[in-house]
C-alpha cells in the first residue's frame, strides 16, 4: 500500500548561491555521510540537490508536517548505485505514525536542476 508519494526539483545554480550565501547551511541540511562520497571526496553541487530534492520529496511523502529535522532523514548510496533513505527522530516518528515500512527513492540531475522522488510504502 502506498502511504505517500512526494517529488521535488531543486535549480542547481540556485542551490549553490543559497550554500554559498549561508554559513554553515550543507551541515545543517546534510549528514556528514550525504557531504562526501564514498571515497571521501566532498560531493558535487548537483549530488546534493538532488539529495535536498529528496529530502523535501519525503516531507511531502509525509504529509509536510511541521516539526521535521532535515538530519532526521539521510540519503545514502548503496554498493549498486541505488539511493536509499535512513529516517531517525522526527521522520521516523512521523513515518511510524503514518505506517511506512519501506521507502523508495529516485534521484535525478540534468540541465542545470536536480530531482527526487519519494515512495512511502506501508
Amino acid at each position: 500500500m502506498i502511504v505517500g508519494v512526494g517529488i521535488d526539483v531543486a535549480e542547481i545554480d540556485r542551490f549553490q548561491a543559497a550554500l554559498d550565501r549561508t554559513p554553515g547551511m550543507a551541515e545543517r541540511l546534510f549528514t556528514a555521510t550525504e557531504l562526501r562520497l564514498p571515497s571521501g571526496e566532498p560531493r558535487g553541487i548537483a549530488s546534493l540537490a538532488a539529495r535536498f530534492a529528496a529530502k523535501e520529496a519525503l516531507a511531502k511523502s509525509l504529509g509536510a508536517p511541521p516539526g521535521l529535522h532535515w538530519l532526521d532523514a539521510e540519503v545514502t548510496t548503496s554498493d549498486d548505485g541505488r539511493p536509499h533513505l535512513t529516517v531517525k527522530g522526527t521522520v521516523a516518528a512521523r513515518a511510524h505514525t503514518l505506517g511506512v515500512l519501506h521507502w523508495h527513492v529516485s534521484l535525478s540531475h540534468d540541465a542545470g536542476v536536480a530531482s527526487a522522488v519519494v515512495i512511502a510504502e506501508g
